[in-house]
């Protein structure tokens, strides 16, 4: 249990430190290039809801999707338990203490961040600014800072591209457009990540790679 304990506060110092400082010294879309390389770079964005930035249903569907975290979270720290408890393998233990710290991470955001920050458009956000949040409880938006684009190019003109509307009957990405290489540009590695969603990514890595090895059939 010593061994769970450290990473998930190990992974919470990190993340939350990380982006307590990119939250109070950037602002929103500020990009740096670390050590000049342009395939390493911070870059501050805001998530506010879903993945690729999509939102549900408006502040009632955030409501929704920040009390459905908070019941996986609990419902994974009952499986890092049951795994602790039953002597489990320690990579299992390992992958599960991961998932569950990222986890968290991004839920302190979602339910704290609204009100212990103001907002980052267009001005460097203040910590526990005296007029209050920049939104309610339960209703903040996750940071994320780490972009990798490993490949950054134009691509030829005889290369196909991809561009196409959903159709507005589509739940969540109804009526949304959808383009692949429309303007010849290429990157690899495209999305903007914080350390929380790494730590979930390793562990969920952790539990594919290594699954005869912590699920014996027996």
């Amino acid at each position: 249990m010593k061994k769970a304990i450290f990473i998930i506060i190990g992974v919470l110092l990190i993340d939350q430190i990380s982006k307590i400082f990119i939250k109070t010294h950037f602002v929103l879309s500020e990009e740096i290039k670390v050590l000049g390389l342009d395939w390493l770079r911070i870059h501050f964005l805001e998530n506010n809801g879903m993945a690729w930035g999509k939102e549900l249903g408006g502040k009632s569907g955030k409501l929704f999707l920040t009390l459905f975290r908070l019941v996986a979270i609990v419902g994974i720290g009952y499986w890092l338990y049951g795994a602790v408890k039953s002597n489990a393998h320690k990579i299992l233990i390992v992958a599960i203490s991961l998932i569950f710290a990222g986890a968290l991470g991004n839920i302190i955001d979602s339910v704290f961040y609204g009100i212990f920050f103001s907002d980052s458009y267009r001005q460097v956000a203040t910590f526990l600014p005296a007029e209050g949040g920049y939104n309610s409880l339960f209703h903040g938006k996750v940071v994320d800072m780490l972009y990798f684009p490993m490949i950054d190019t134009m691509l030829p003109d005889w290369f196909p591209s991809i561009s196409f509307n959903f159709p507005d009957w589509l739940p969540i990405f109804g009526g949304s457009h959808f383009s692949l290489f429309e303007n010849r540009h290429f990157t690899f590695f495209d999305p903007v990540f914080n350390v929380a969603d790494t730590a979930i990514s390793f562990g969920v890595g952790l539990l594919i790679v290594f699954n005869k090895k912590i699920f014996p059939k027996d």
